[in-house]
């Protein structure tokens, strides 16, 4: 399977290229030296630093092409740690046997954080991103078996039930609609194939009590809001050592962390980026598992249940193929009803 390399275009496996299609027509697309072209209406799909970039522009995800640029390999597992892949197991309750050798879309791939874990796990993964995040993930993928596009959620250049797995983790709440952007998934999925979603949860007060910085922060140019978030660092020091006065310390150190909500990741780095990640995303939505639960039973999926963490759900989509034609039209009619 051909992946990016060096900024180079080295084409699309023929795996890949039969699940692309036109986002403008819906038909099939077919590769040239520098890009795709459908094969309909002759919308061509073009090939910027070595990746295929379904979008006109960076939209509401720039600051993320910031935020992963910078700090594209900050949460890659290492031999000493596996913290990656242990959240990704919490947050979707799949385990290695689930996706061996399996296609699996990563939406909000990001800068490639779990598409690196799955593909260790021997899956094959499509990661796209609507930033320029997807530069550091194609970096951070290079020879495995992965493909990295640039392309919105709400208008995705796939063919529907094409895959065997889809994982969104920590994104769609970062659109303008989560619940609509969720919606263009299960149609996407094979079926008997699963779904599993991580959002964040409405049940938390210390979200809530952030908003009200997101209403500058948001709008501050990504330099200047990193600098404020790496100043930002000391208050996890002063959140431990109130901690550890008898009495009064914890409810004070909570009393901090709801004035200033921050990451209190252990690891400095971690904790810069996790803040920046909070208050950088022009849309942030939060959500409750009645409402998620909804969505997937809206859309036809089964076997639904909550992960260890909130706001994780997980479901499976019924049914078996059918060996005749018209697939494509098929899966549309039962997503539309």
């Amino acid at each position: 399977m051909k992946t990016v390399k060096n900024g180079t275009w080295p084409g699309v496996a023929d795996e890949f290229l039969a699940i692309l299609r036109c986002t403008q027509c819906r038909g099939s697309l077919r590769q040239d030296a520098d890009g795709l072209t459908c094969l309909q209406c002759s919308h061509r799909v073009p090939v910027v630093g070595g990746l295929l970039r379904f979008v006109d522009a960076q939209q509401y995800a720039g600051s993320f092409g910031y935020q992963w640029l910078k700090h594209k390999h900050t949460q890659l597992d290492t031999e000493a740690s596996r913290r990656s892949e242990a959240d990704f197991i919490e947050k979707t309750g799949l385990t290695p046997d689930d996706l061996r050798g399996k296609l699996v879309l990563d939406v909000g791939c990001g800068m490639g954080r779990y598409a690196d874990v799955v593909t260790k796990w021997r899956a094959h993964v499509v990661g796209i991103d609507l930033s320029r995040a997807v530069e550091a993930a194609a970096q951070n993928l290079a020879g495995r078996e992965a493909l990295v596009l640039q392309a919105d959620v709400f208008s995705l250049p796939f063919a529907p039930e094409s895959f065997d797995v889809i994982y969104s983790l920590g994104v769609l709440h970062h659109t303008p609609d989560c619940r609509l952007a969720f919606e263009k998934l299960p149609q996407l999925l094979k079926p008997g194939g699963k779904i599993a979603v991580w959002l964040y949860s409405a049940y938390n007060p210390w979200y809530r009590a952030s908003d009200f910085y997101r209403v500058f922060t948001r709008r501050m140019k990504p330099e200047w809001l990193h600098r404020l978030c790496t100043l930002a660092v000391p208050i996890y020091h002063i959140h431990n050592f109130l901690r550890k006065i008898p009495i009064l310390g914890r409810p004070a150190s909570g009393a901090l962390r709801l004035a200033f909500p921050m990451s209190f990741n252990p690891d400095p780095e971690w904790r810069v980026l996790d803040t920046f990640d909070w208050y950088s995303a022009y849309y942030q939505s939060k959500h409750t598992y009645e409402e998620v639960f909804r969505w997937f039973e809206t859309c036809g999926l089964r076997e639904i249940r909550g992960g260890q963490v909130p706001i994780s759900v997980q479901g499976t989509r019924p049914g078996v193929p059918r060996p005749d034609s018209s697939s494509e039209e098929q899966a549309v009619e039962r997503c539309a009803g």
